[in-house]
């Protein structure tokens, strides 16, 4: 009976150690899985354990998130306050889906929820939206592994290790690597596709110290840390806190794997078996031996199954022929993603006009939904024999693939095919300000809160191009009917097809007298020198446009062109400034908001450049955190 027993408590201890049960040890709890074959997770969103027993956060769909978590919620906190030491460590393995392009990064978390749904894909990691980023009442806690560099974030760069509280700016980030034990010296760790990667989570209740480390799986565990923050987590954690993974896709995406996990509270994880872990998958794009061996057996085929496969390629070469696109060097370096000309036929109906939201410049705009993640999209079509033509296609494409902002439109990709150019960006259910202002196809006229909020927005937009992107983006062409509306409101800034690009410190202008007519800048016109400073002419402009509800050329009734900066100056003279505003408001507005607008527009549209303020001075004044200097108007 005794040696039955035994028997009985060995098998216990063996399927304890090997399925990764996690015990119930109150302050001293542990789990740890080597792979996640029969693992008892909860997961959301496109997370699942495949078949090999990785756990597979994310796959490639667009805008998706995924999370994986501890089934139980842990108690962190003891009664007199601190927070329990615990010890994490977990190894993991990122595949891009199209080769250099990234896609977002991953995290590891500690939340008092185990319910994202409010959470957003892209930037956010699928942890936290654009209206709690921030807030103390998250209660999370987070080590981040970003792959793509998010100035709204203040990333360091596309490669790093991160520890967030509550947010995800870090308290602290470094380029993803470790510090060898001999010279101390530091070793790059590409996150991306250079194998699976182990990392530890160190907190101590004592001294209040986290520490990150992470290395190539394999190696020892090196002795100093990436990362090393002190900070007290009794005010962040709640009675009961979930601890697990969370990941999203956005606009490009990316394969993350766990490939096993452990923890420890008041005790250090459990080490990890390096050989008993799944493997990786082959990058997508892998082409093996089954390959290989199609393309040995081809030659020995039959004549008459040869001549059913020319026939079959005859056909697919017709139908390539339809869609064919064009491909160029540059496309490889800025690459946003790339769609295929097909997908986009399908997802307008073939362009019908019956789709058709919008005729700009140089190209008309469509509404569309695409086939396989029913995104909905605009797609704007231009050819080649347009006005502007390829150059302001390319210019498009390089100012606007890589802006990630909550003011400037997003470009998802683009499409080349014969003599048309297509651009794929996000769709507004509101379409452009310029219909609301003027009321075109009945859209209703804006209060006047509409109206000041959405200046607001364009100016961040502006701010963001001019001085917080990689590069200095000179957008050109700053008018009402380039800044889109979304469905909760709030204004983007759109249509890049003049921008151009500087450094940050070089000699900004460009060549070309381009724009649109009311919205020059003096200077412009004679130098043919773009600036920042010429984009903020045009916001002042814009900033008149919108207060006023007139166009900044129209004709009255006998036939002159009246210019609207010349009505309000002349308004200002006379000190009726607020005649000037939208009659269409019926006097319902704040009088000190219309005449900062009314005010900051002039001083933006001033015809001497250094007159103007910048971005940020603009941003500040209409948030009230700067007061608007006297305008000499004199010389307007």
């Amino acid at each position: 009976m005794s040696s039955t027993k035994l028997i009985l408590c060995f098998l216990l201890l063996f399927l304890t150690l090997n399925l990764s049960a996690s015990s119930t040890g109150g302050d001293h709890e542990r789990f740890m899985y080597a792979g996640f074959t029969g693992a008892n997770l909860t997961m959301d969103g496109s997370a699942k354990i495949i078949p090999t027993g990785l756990l597979a956060l994310t796959k490639d769909t667009f805008r998706a998130q995924g999370h994986a978590l501890h089934p139980a919620p842990l108690r962190f906190g003891q009664s007199n306050g601190m927070v329990t030491s615990f010890s994490v460590s977990f190894v993991f393995g990122i595949l891009s889906s199209f080769g250099d392009i990234r896609g977002h990064g991953f995290a590891f978390f500690i939340a008092p929820t185990n319910n994202f749904s409010s959470a957003f894909p892209i930037q956010f990691l699928g942890l936290l939206n654009d209206k709690n980023n921030g807030s103390l009442s998250n209660h999370l806690f987070a080590i981040e592994f970003d792959t793509i560099r998010n100035n709204e974030f203040g990333d360091i760069d596309n490669n790093h290790v991160g520890i967030d509280i509550n947010s995800l700016n870090s308290m602290q980030s470094y380029h993803a690597g470790f510090y060898d034990d001999k010279g101390g010296t530091f070793t790059n760790l590409s996150l991306i596709g250079g194998g699976p990667i182990q990392v530890w989570i160190e907190y101590d209740g004592y001294t209040t110290l986290t520490n990150v480390t992470i290395a190539p799986l394999g190696m020892a565990r090196p002795i100093r840390p990436l990362l090393s923050v002190t900070r007290d987590l009794s005010t962040v954690f709640t009675n009961q806190s979930y601890l697990g993974f969370s990941s999203s896709t956005g606009l490009s995406t990316a394969h993350h794997y766990v490939l096993g996990w452990s923890f420890g509270m008041n005790s250090p994880a459990p080490t990890i078996d390096s050989t008993k872990l799944p493997k990786l998958p082959e990058p997508p794009n892998y082409s093996g031996p089954r390959t290989q061996s199609i393309l040995l057996i081809l030659p020995l085929i039959g004549s008459i199954l040869l001549v059913l496969i020319i026939g079959i390629v005859v056909l697919l070469v017709r139908r390539q022929l339809v869609y064919k696109e064009v491909r160029e060097d540059w496309e490889v370096e800025y690459g946003p993603r790339r769609f295929a000309y097909q997908d986009l036929f399908r997802a307008t109906r073939g362009f019908k006009n019956n789709n058709l939201v919008g005729i700009g410049g140089f190209g008309k705009v469509y509404r569309g939904v695409l086939p396989i993640s029913k995104l909905q999209v605009a797609v704007k079509r231009v050819s080649y024999g347009s006005k502007q033509g390829i150059k302001e296609f390319i210019a498009e494409v390089v100012s606007i693939g890589n802006l990630q902002h909550r003011n400037i439109v997003q470009l998802f990709g683009y499409c080349r095919r014969k003599n048309e150019l297509l651009l794929v960006y996000d769709y507004m259910e509101n379409e452009s300000l310029d219909k609301h202002l003027y009321n075109f196809h009945g859209q209703p006229t804006l209060n006047w809160s509409q109206r000041f909020k959405i200046i607001k927005d364009i100016a961040s937009g502006l701010l963001y191009l001019h001085e917080e992107w990689d590069k200095v983006v000179i957008h050109r062409d700053v008018k009402a009917s380039n800044v889109l509306i979304d469905k909760e409101m709030n204004a983007r800034l759109g249509d890049f097809g003049l921008s151009r690009l500087c450094d940050h410190g070089s000699n900004l202008h460009t060549t070309n007298v381009i724009g649109t007519i009311g919205y020059l800048a003096p200077e412009l016109v004679h130098t043919g020198k773009a600036t920042t400073l010429s984009d903020v002419f045009g916001f002042g402009i814009f900033l008149l446009e919108v207060s006023c509800g007139q166009k900044p050329i129209r004709q009255n009734s006998e036939g002159k062109h009246l210019i609207l900066v010349d009505w309000v100056v002349e308004n200002w003279h006379k000190g009726s400034l607020l005649d000037t505003m939208d009659r269409r408001l019926q006097g319902n507005y704040n009088i000190d908001e219309a005449y900062l607008a009314l005010k900051l527009g002039l001083l933006c549209s001033h015809p001497f450049s250094n007159a103007r303020p910048n971005m940020r001075q603009v941003l500040q004044y209409l948030d009230g955190d700067a007061q608007l200097p006297e305008l000499n108007v004199s010389v307007m």
